[in-house]
C-alpha cells in the first residue's frame, strides 16, 4: 500500500551502491556509528583516506572532528589517514571546508563516498554535489544513528517524524537560492 508520505521518504533516505573511491566523507556528527561505518569501509580497503568535518560543539565538549578521530584510532585507523577539518558548523560548511582540505593535501578525486546518518542523507548529498566539482561521483552510505530513524520507520516515532520533516525544511532553506545556479 502506498501511504501519502511515502515521497518524503523516497527523497529524504538515500542510498548508493558502494565501489572503491578516493576518501570518506563525515559530516559532522556526535553520533559514534558514522565513524564506525567509515572504519569498516576503509578496513575493507574502499578508500584510503577519512574525513570526518566538524567545529567544536559544546554540547560535544570538543569539536566533531575531534570526536569521530577519537573513535576512528579506536576501531584501529591509522593516524595519518585521517584528515582533519574542525570548523565547520553546518553541513554546507563541512562539504566546503572538506573540499578545501583536499586541495591543500594535493589529494586527488573522482570518486567520493559520504558516510552519514540516514535521515540527513539527501541535505549531505545535495551540500557535497553543490560544494564539489560537477563532475566528482557521489557516493552515500547512510547509516542508522543512535536515535535508530530509517526509511522503514520514521513515521512511527515523534521523534523520527520530528527528525525527518526538520530534514526536508532543512533542504528548502538550504538549496533554494542554488537552483538558479544549478540550471546554468
Amino acid at each position: 500500500m502506498t501511504l501519502p508520505f511515502d515521497c518524503i521518504t523516497d527523497f529524504i533516505f538515500v542510498e548508493s551502491k558502494i565501489s572503491p573511491a578516493d576518501v570518506i566523507l563525515i559530516p559532522g556528527s556526535n553520533h559514534p556509528q558514522l565513524m564506525e561505518e567509515a572504519a569498516v569501509l576503509y578496513k575493507k580497503g574502499v578508500a584510503p583516506f577519512i574525513l570526518p568535518s566538524g567545529g567544536y560543539k559544546a554540547h560535544v565538549g570538543m569539536s566533531e572532528w575531534a570526536y569521530l578521530k577519537n573513535i576512528g584510532l579506536s576501531r584501529g585507523i591509522p593516524e595519518e589517514v585521517i584528515l582533519k577539518e574542525d570548523q565547520a558548523q553546518h553541513t554546507l560548511e563541512n562539504a566546503r571546508f572538506s573540499l578545501e582540505v583536499l586541495k591543500n593535501k594535493g589529494i586527488e578525486f573522482e570518486k567520493v563516498i559520504i558516510v552519514c546518518k540516514a535521515c540527513h542523507s539527501r541535505r549531505a548529498l545535495m551540500s557535497y554535489q553543490e560544494a564539489f566539482p560537477h563532475t566528482t561521483e557521489i557516493m552515500v552510505r547512510p547509516v542508522v544513528d543512535r536515535y535508530e530513524i530509517t526509511k522503514d520507520n520514521w513515521y512511527l516515532s515523534a521523534k523520527g517524524i520530528e527528525r525527518v520533516m526538520s530534514e526536508v525544511q532543512r533542504v528548502g532553506k538550504y538549496f533554494g537560492e542554488f537552483i538558479p545556479k544549478w540550471v546554468k
